[in-house]
């Protein structure tokens, strides 16, 4: 979920880790065992695979409280805090969830031949056709009152055609198979994880799964989450560097490859690092050739809508702009890079003004993440009048915005580089209109920003209620080439929900890789996906887990944890005493 390329700066996979990396004759010994059993795991039966994924929900609940206090440790972070709680959500939760979805999934498939879709199957004006993913339960019903949730299939789809894209690994008489090399990521716990899920359970590999240096403090951790899949001989974890990920990318045993990380990292793999590597490219002459899906990150936009919002709708939004930021000390590949606003909007400078108060008031946070503090100065260096919240000392970093850049530098750092720190960018366009503006914003986002992983729309209810801002909006959700849009929410909830897709905008090929190809996540098991698309509420209550100033963030999350391992109407009562304290 990084694209860290600002000049000068290391590369992820440059950090030493704390784990030795693993010695090639142990990393060959481990895809010996998983060739030995790609074959049995292709085939396994249906039943066999839900009683692993339950036995792995067990074993992730007996590390949750281990795994997320090893983060806490390593980021920094106090237990007992409410950032700690962000370890508990982006680790043990997302995973277990993902766990339990997949099992029901899988439950489907064996009754009805493929997950059951919740939701409406629509065909939109345009004529493509829209699959409702969530709320997929009553329970989500409950806990994310509002939130919706479709995804958008390939235009020139029918509705007819849509069972034979579900679960495409189960309906084939040869099913397919393979070892794939899963190559971790480093800011967020569950990322790798959950990537190994999807290869494994929806795209039928075994997998090597490579951490990533700067966390392998979990993989024995996950090993022991892990441990059913570690016995049956389908998943192994190894260790190291970029050396490592050469060796095991160039291995003849390895079928295919998944990476979260920088587009730079997947050109030195398909083409070669230095000037033989830019050569490569230049001459479409890969020097790998084996199929590559990976996530690789986003300058990721903030569109705001303007119309009548009130002192509280500012005051909502100028936090959820911050905790856009300021979550994981602001490595996310989803979070806020440019905000775009309206420049004749009259609240434009109000709700930049409610931003600054919100920044003002979390406490900047380590920048754990390496080569931070150089992508920090190269956006202060070129941008002199950016703003700072809060003392950054040793190891933080300051809240960092730039406001009123200017929209036509084809060259600005703002728009080119995702900061993948703690920066944030204000920019105003122009229209005569609100529907005007709102078409310059669609077209700003999709040309002159890097990456196409996510972005965000806020829009107050009753401007929709003008016939020409409704159709505006509807124009801009088609439009966004995006791989998750989401309305009046952080597009990272696209990420949570699960059943949603997670990934680029279709359409990146290697010469031209941005924030990469294929999806994760997605336990409705679609293929031919376009986009997913979230929408919210435009304030959500009791306030958003995410938000920096929920008071009961960590309470919260682990109640919510041990619900995804067994859901229960009798856990519900306790889980709203404490969403509604926060």
């Amino acid at each position: 979920m990084t694209h860290p390329t600002a000049p000068g700066i290391p590369q992820h996979d440059e950090i030493a880790g704390a784990i030795p990396p693993s010695s090639t004759e142990h990393i060959d010994d481990a895809l010996a065992v998983l060739i030995a059993k790609k074959d049995e795991w292709a085939t396994l039966p249906i039943p066999d695979r839900r009683a692993i994924l339950r036995q792995l929900i067990r074993d992730f609940s007996g590390v949750a409280e281990v795994w997320a206090d090893a983060c806490c440790e390593a980021e920094g972070l106090a237990a007992g805090t409410a950032s700690a709680g962000e370890e508990w959500v982006t680790g043990p939760y997302l995973i277990i969830r993902n766990l339990r979805l997949l099992e029901e999934a899988l439950a489907d498939v064996a009754t009805r031949g493929a997950p059951r879709i919740p939701g409406p199957i629509r065909y939109r004006p345009d004529g493509q056709l829209t699959v409702g993913v969530f709320p997929h339960s009553a329970y989500d019903r409950i806990f994310y009152s509002g939130v919706s949730a479709e995804v958008w299939m390939e235009p020139g789809l029918r509705r007819e055609e849509l069972p034979a894209t579900q679960a495409v690994a189960y309906k084939s008489d040869d099913p397919p198979t393979g070892v794939a090399l899963v190559l971790g990521a480093g800011n967020v716990s569950s990322i790798g994880p959950m990537d190994a899920l999807y290869k494994l359970f929806v795209e039928n590999r075994v997998v090597i799964y490579k951490t990533h240096p700067l966390n392998a403090y979990l993989g024995p951790i996950l090993a022991d989450g892990f441990r059913a899949l570690v016995a049956n001989g389908v998943l192994r974890i190894v260790y190291g560097g970029a050396a490592e990920g050469e060796y095991l990318s160039n291995h003849p045993d390895v079928d295919e490859i998944h990476i979260t990380g920088s587009d730079k990292t997947v050109e030195a793999i398909v083409f070669g690092s230095g000037e033989e590597g830019e050569r490569r490219k230049a001459e479409r002459r890969p020097q790998l050739d084996k199929a590559i899906s990976s996530e690789l990150g986003n300058v990721s936009p903030v569109i705001v809508v303007p119309g009548p919002w009130s002192q509280g709708d500012i005051a909502y939004h100028g936090e959820s702009l911050a905790a856009m930021l300021t979550n994981n000390a602001g490595f996310n590949c989803n979070a806020a890079r440019v905000v775009i606003q309206h420049g004749a909007w009259s609240e434009r400078q109000t709700l930049l003004e409610a931003l600054r108060r919100s920044l003002a008031k979390v406490p900047p946070r380590k920048a754990f993440y390496p080569g931070a503090a150089q992508r920090h100065g190269a956006f202060v260096k070129a941008h002199p009048e950016a703003e700072h919240y809060g003392q950054g000392g040793e190891g933080t970093l300051p809240w960092t915005l730039i406001p009123d850049v200017a929209p036509t530098d084809g060259d600005e750092i703002c728009f080119r580089t995702e900061a993948f720190c703690s920066v944030v960018a204000e920019t105003a366009l122009g229209g005569i209109s609100v529907p005007e503006y709102l078409a310059r914003a669609v077209d700003f986002a999709n040309q002159r920003l890097w990456g196409t992983l996510n972005a965000t729309v806020v829009v107050h209810p009753a401007s929709l209620r003008d016939p020409a801002i409704a159709a505006a909006f509807d124009r801009a959700l088609a439009e966004l080439r995006y791989g998750t849009v989401a309305v009046n929410s952080w597009a990272a909830i696209g990420y949570g929900l699960v059943t949603t897709s997670w990934g680029a905008y279709p359409g990146h090929d290697l010469y031209d890789i941005q924030s990469g190809t294929g999806v994760v996540h997605n336990t409705l098991m679609f293929s031919r996906i376009e986009k997913s698309v979230v929408r919210s509420p435009f304030r959500i209550r009791p306030k958003p887990l995410w938000f920096p100033t929920h008071k009961t963030t960590l309470a919260l999350a682990r109640k919510l944890t041990r619900f995804e391992a067994r859901p229960s109407p009798w856990k519900l009562p306790g889980i709203f005493w404490e969403a509604l304290r926060g």
